[in-house]
């Protein structure tokens, strides 16, 4: 009864993190896949403060997304680049965010850090051409300069995964917590 639990759980977060993604990629666009990113679906990362299925959740959920996106996107065969990476990415938030799940604070770092430098690694490569690397506000282009590039994406995404986890994933978890929501998570 345990593993089928896990299983479910797994395969609901892995549901939700996907269809967030999507409508965040269908209504947000760019703000889902390049640069500055606010994917709501990054406040789920807080389940894995509350249950262990939350790590293979959240990864297949975030390769199954990536998968979809690449038609919607148009990336092509580079956006494979996001399938393999961007789920890193998000495994080892997990990962993090569970090992610290007795300090949500410290535990939400995880996905934060983990995106923030490891995408940003591939972007100015999936992104080339389509002049996303202006500073917003501003008319300072960085295209084809890929150092600068990384750090602008290092500093965006960082600032946008933590607005989506501690203004979103924060408050999601004081009121799942509220509710009893996966109160009796006896997995490790």
């Amino acid at each position: 009864m345990k593993k089928t639990r896990f299983v479910a759980r797994a395969g609901m977060i892995a549901a939700v993190y996907a269809v967030l993604t999507l409508l965040t990629v269908l209504f947000l666009q760019g703000f889902a896949w390049g640069p500055v990113q606010f994917r709501v679906s990054e406040a789920t990362c807080v389940l894995a403060v509350l249950t262990g299925a939350a790590v293979p959740g959240l990864t297949i959920g975030c390769l199954v997304a990536n998968l979809i996106a690449i038609p919607i996107t148009g990336s092509g065969l580079l956006g494979l680049l996001d399938v393999f990476f961007g789920t890193l990415a998000t495994f080892l938030g997990a990962l993090w965010t569970r090992k610290f799940r007795a300090k949500p604070k410290l535990a939400l770092l995880g996905p934060i850090l983990s995106n923030a430098l490891i995408v940003p690694a591939y972007l100015p490569i999936l992104l080339s051409g389509y002049g996303f690397y202006t500073i917003p506000f501003t008319d300072i282009s960085l295209d084809g300069a890929y150092v600068p590039m990384y750090l602008f994406g290092v500093v965006a995404i960082a600032l946008g995964e933590a607005v989506v986890l501690y203004g979103l994933g924060l408050p999601l978890l004081q009121g799942l917590r509220r509710f009893g929501v996966l109160a009796s998570e006896d997995e490790n």
